[in-house]
């Protein structure tokens, strides 16, 4: 049984940002984490509108708030509000954890560490042997790619549906790997020697759970497809995927994880994985 923690004049808080916001899982799965650890702290949820974000950063410093976290349409916006970014945050572009260090606020970038300690764990991928193709090339898509190219990967080919923001991803990660870009609707050229697909799009996300990015013809039998939607669990193009024999990774443990990485930057403490997952599930 969850033990909740009393608040008190000790209490700190902890937030999460964005717009909308209330869709988001994140109190509850930190909450149950700061439970079962019984830490005093606080997670709560505030829809920022994304012309008062900075006084809303303002706001967080003065109230010294630990930390937040940072979801769309906020995560470039909110860089030139902080007062340092890491160096996976610079690259990547976007910062989705802020931690207030004494009223030094620094930004980091969870997602790309997040989902790949994601993949890995699920799906006992070797990065280093995978010919990537991913669908999409917005900041998720610059996230995915970063941490790819880093960790090894020979290839990544970059399909979006305006060819001009695919080349600039596959400019991007050029300097760690090779790449190249092309059109969606182009794509049918490079699927058949994939052996990883990751869709960064939020095609096939509820309600539009009828959609997919990808011709499931376009699939090869026996990749990974790994999508980062994680409603449903298992979008169209998963169902499709696993119907060719195929490995499928969704995007919960990627939530799970990045989550976790940035309890940790608050707390200095290991994040109760188990206990973010039930709550992240449920």
């Amino acid at each position: 049984m969850e033990t909740t923690v009393q608040a008190t004049a000790h209490t700190q808080l902890l937030a999460v940002i964005g717009h909308p916001i209330a869709h988001s899982k994140s109190p509850q799965m930190h909450q149950a984490a700061l439970n079962a650890q019984q830490l005093p702290l606080t997670y709560l949820a505030f829809d920022v509108w994304p012309e008062e974000l900075q006084e809303a950063v303002s706001g967080l410093r003065a109230l010294r708030v630990r930390g937040w976290n940072v979801t769309i349409p906020h995560k470039v916006a909110i860089i030139p509000f902080l007062d340092a970014i890491d160096e996976d945050a610079r690259e990547i572009g976007a910062v989705n954890t802020v931690v207030n260090d004494g009223g030094r606020l620094i930004g980091y970038n969870t997602d790309g560490a997040g989902y790949l300690a994601s993949l890995r764990e699920e799906t006992g991928i070797t990065l280093r042997e995978q010919r990537v193709l991913i669908l999409g090339a917005g900041g998720a898509a610059r996230a995915i790619a970063y941490v790819l190219a880093r960790a090894g990967v020979p290839h990544i080919v970059v399909a979006n549906r305006t060819a001009s923001r695919a080349r600039e991803l596959a400019s991007f990660v050029a300097q760690w790997t090779e790449t190249s870009a092309l059109a969606l609707e182009e794509v049918a050229a490079c699927t058949s020697d994939r052996t990883l697909i990751v869709n960064t799009t939020s095609v096939g996300m509820a309600p539009h759970t009828d959609a997919t990015p990808l011709d499931p013809r376009l699939i090869p039998a026996g990749s990974v497809v790994s999508d980062l939607i994680y409603n449903p669990a298992k979008t169209l193009l998963l169902q499709e995927a696993e119907k060719r024999g195929c490995t499928i990774h969704n995007g919960l443990g990627m939530f799970i994880r990045q989550g976790a990485l940035a309890y940790e930057k608050w707390t200095g403490k290991p994040a109760p994985l188990d206990v973010m997952r039930s709550a992240a599930s449920s």
